[in-house]
């Protein structure tokens, strides 16, 4: 018989998203379970990944009753399922999850650390989460980050003292190479894209892939994209025009971009949007070079995602990107919050075409050699493995 795991996330689209085959890939070796609040992907998770799943309501937020009530509902369940193994990622999710899991004494309690929301909060807040994420390490009897930078952000803060080890070479689930594969798409598909979203075969294309938010420095990035349209003088290279595609939706009311902001991705004929993107490979292809300026990340699947279509990045120089991009390598590495850097390294992949298609030709045999998908599901599930031989 098989022993029991539960993998939990906060919401249904994390594990739809977050550990898409990694679930039915492990479900080999252990009884999975996977565990969320559903926002509508739950069952077809379970479906895909041919696990069982429970819905399991937690917010995003922090509510102390409803988080409570979220305690008490995943003890339960703990008590019902007997778990070997209480695997949690995402922050909610992990904090519930791991004192559950302490309180019912589970074997094995393990906590992938990703993005670290308090990095980009201050005073009493910024408090509160640090000591959130001390609780939820404390109660793991393993914490894995999901890279290099996480894991120095978790000694600087003093969060654990508990043995730090990422996986591979970081990233919670890897890249499936055959999937994001530039090879998918001709050159038929790819003018007939273009021409849809108005874009000559002979323009430059800029991509972002996110959500439309500040602290994925969107205001700078716009900013940005303005002087650059206003100081570029096209005869001196050779193409048509420079565009901003930007893929991803818009959000309001949970750290909103500045109306000017808006304003100008509104009325830029040079900036195209396109909303949420189930797939985006299609856009990542008719694109010339990602650029993400985001200020806190865990381990950007986004990055990733673009070096294995062969683009190269501008990426802020912070966890995560800068472990995916080696400066001049496979990109450009800048300072956050930074629209005049922002500007710069756009000029410099505009005005230095060969060294752009160096990079270019660089990136998918480094996401290769690195995250590949396969061999990041093989050496979580080692360590699993090495949790049995204890």
């Amino acid at each position: 018989m098989q022993k029991k795991l539960l993998r939990v996330t906060t919401i249904s689209l994390s594990l739809d998203k977050l550990l898409k085959g990694q679930l039915k890939y492990l479900n080999q070796y252990y009884d999975v379970v996977g565990v969320a609040s559903d926002i509508g992907s739950l069952e077809q998770v379970g479906l895909r990944e041919g696990i069982r799943v429970v819905n399991l309501p937690m917010e995003r937020d922090i509510s102390f009753i409803n988080d409570f009530l979220s305690l008490m509902k995943m003890i339960r369940l703990i008590i019902k399922e007997k778990p070997y193994i209480v695997h949690s990622n995402t922050p909610k999710a992990s904090l519930i999850a791991m004192i559950a899991a302490w309180i019912c004494r589970v074997p094995h309690r393990i906590y992938t650390v990703t993005g670290l929301r308090f990095e980009t909060t201050e005073g009493s807040f910024k408090r509160l989460l640090i000591m959130m994420e001390k609780i939820a390490c404390a109660c793991a009897t393993k914490v894995i980050p999901e890279g290099d930078g996480v894991a120095a952000t978790l000694r600087r803060e003093k969060i654990t003292n508990k043995p730090l080890k990422k996986i591979l070479n970081g990233s919670i689930n890897g890249i499936d190479t055959s999937f994001f594969d530039p090879l998918c798409y001709d050159l038929e598909t790819k003018q007939d894209l273009r021409k849809q979203l108005d874009i000559d075969g002979n323009d430059f294309v800029f991509i972002f892939i996110g959500r439309l938010v500040k602290d994925k420095g969107i205001n700078e990035l716009v900013a940005a994209f303005k002087k650059l349209t206003q100081v570029t003088h096209l005869e001196n290279y050779q193409i048509s025009n420079i565009k901003l595609l930007l893929v991803g939706p818009l959000e309001e009311k949970l750290d909103p971009i500045l109306p000017k902001t808006l304003q100008e991705i509104t009325t830029n004929k040079d900036i195209i949007t396109v909303g949420y993107q189930d797939d985006v490979r299609a856009y990542l292809a008719i694109s010339d070079t990602l650029v993400f300026p985001s200020y806190r990340e865990g381990f950007p699947n986004v990055v990733m995602q673009a070096g294995a279509m062969g683009l190269p990045s501008i990426v802020t120089n912070i966890t995560g990107c800068n472990e995916i991009i080696i400066e001049g390598e496979n990109g450009i590495i800048i300072p956050a919050k930074s629209d005049n850097a922002i500007l710069e390294a756009m000029q410099f992949f505009l005005e230095n075409p060969g060294k752009m298609k160096q990079m270019a030709g660089n990136s998918r045999p480094m996401i290769e050699n690195r995250y590949e998908q396969k061999k990041v599901w093989q050496t979580q599930l080692e360590e699993y493995r090495k949790l049995e031989k204890r």
